[in-house]
C-alpha cells in the first residue's frame, strides 16, 4: 500500500540547501511533517538555526557554503553522525539578479556559477558514495524557468539553470543502476525573499503574466519536491517538472478570451 501523504517520507533523511527561507524552509518544513529527518544548510545562520529549533529534534542547521568541497563533507558527515543515512538531496540554494548582457561581467559570472551550478555539482559528488552505498537515493535539482526558455536580463542566472538542467539529465543516467534517482524542478514567479526585489506581489490578479493568473507560494513548490524525494516516484529519473503556472505553455491569453 503507497504510503499517505502524512508519512510519505517516513524515516528518510534529507539535507536541503538554501532552508533558512524561501522554498528550502518550505520544504524543511514540509519535509519533517511528513516523517523526514533534515538537514538545514544556508549561510544565513540566525535565520537557519531559528527554523530549524523550531522544527525540533528532527531537524538540524549547518552552516554551509555550497560552492566548497570541504563544506559539503562536514554536511554530509553531520547527517550521517546524527542521523546514520543520506536518502535525499535538494539542491535549492541561489544566487539571483537580472542584469542586461551587455552589463553583466565575468566577475558576475564567476560568482553566479559557484554557487548556482558548482554547489549543485559539488552537493551531487558529495551524497553519491552514501546512496551508491545504499543503493538508494533522489537528488532534487532547483533549476527554474529560465533554465526551459530566454528570459530579457537573465543571461547570468539562466546559464546556470540551463547548466542545472544538463547536468541533472547527465548524471541520472550514470547513476541509475546504483538505484539513485536524480530529477529537476522548475519554479516560475515564486513569493520568495530572493525575488522580492523585482516587486513580485503574492495574490490573485497581481502577476498577469501567469496563464493562472496568480503568483505561487513556496509550499507549492516544496509538494513537487516531496513528491519526488518520495517513493511514489520510485520510476522518475532524469525527469523534469515545471511548477510555473502556465508560463512555458505558450503564449497567455487575455483575461476573459476563452
Amino acid at each position: 500500500m503507497a504510503p499517505q501523504l502524512a508519512d510519505q517520507l517516513d524515516g528518510k533523511v534529507a539535507i536541503i540547501t538554501g532552508a533558512a527561507r524561501g522554498q528550502g524552509e518550505a520544504e524543511a518544513r514540509l519535509f519533517v511533517a511528513r516523517g523526514a529527518r533534515v538537514v538545514l544548510t544556508d549561510l544565513l545562520e540566525e535565520e537557519g538555526e531559528k527554523v530549524a529549533a523550531e522544527l525540533g529534534d528532527a531537524a538540524l542547521f549547518v552552516r554551509h557554503d555550497v560552492s566548497s568541497q570541504e563544506d559539503w563533507a562536514k554536511v554530509v558527515a553531520t547527517a550521517l553522525e546524527n542521523f546514520g543515512r543520506v536518502d535525499v538531496l535538494v539542491n535549492n540554494a541561489a544566487i539571483y539578479w537580472t542584469k542586461p548582457f551587455e552589463h553583466e561581467t565575468v566577475d558576475g559570472l564567476d560568482r553566479i556559477f559557484k554557487v548556482n551550478f558548482q554547489g549543485v555539482f559539488l552537493g551531487m559528488q558529495a551524497v553519491l558514495p552514501t546512496m551508491k552505498a545504499q543503493r538508494a537515493g533522489s537528488i532534487v535539482n532547483i533549476s527554474s524557468q529560465s533554465g526551459l526558455e530566454g528570459l530579457p536580463s537573465h543571461a547570468a542566472y539562466g546559464a546556470t539553470k540551463w547548466a542545472v538542467r544538463g547536468l541533472s539529465k547527465t548524471v541520472s543516467l550514470e547513476v541509475a543502476e546504483h538505484g539513485v534517482r536524480i530529477n529537476s524542478v522548475y519554479p516560475g514567479v515564486i513569493d520568495t525573499p530572493m525575488i522580492a526585489k523585482v516587486g513580485v506581489e503574492r495574490g490573485p490578479g497581481k502577476f498577469p503574466a501567469v496563464p493562472l493568473r496568480r503568483v505561487a507560494v513556496p509550499e507549492e513548490v516544496a509538494e513537487t519536491v516531496a513528491f519526488l524525494a518520495s517513493d511514489a516516484s520510485s520510476y522518475m529519473t532524469g525527469a523534469e517538472l515545471v511548477v510555473d503556472g502556465g508560463m512555458t505553455a505558450g503564449a497567455v491569453p487575455p483575461p476573459g478570451r476563452y
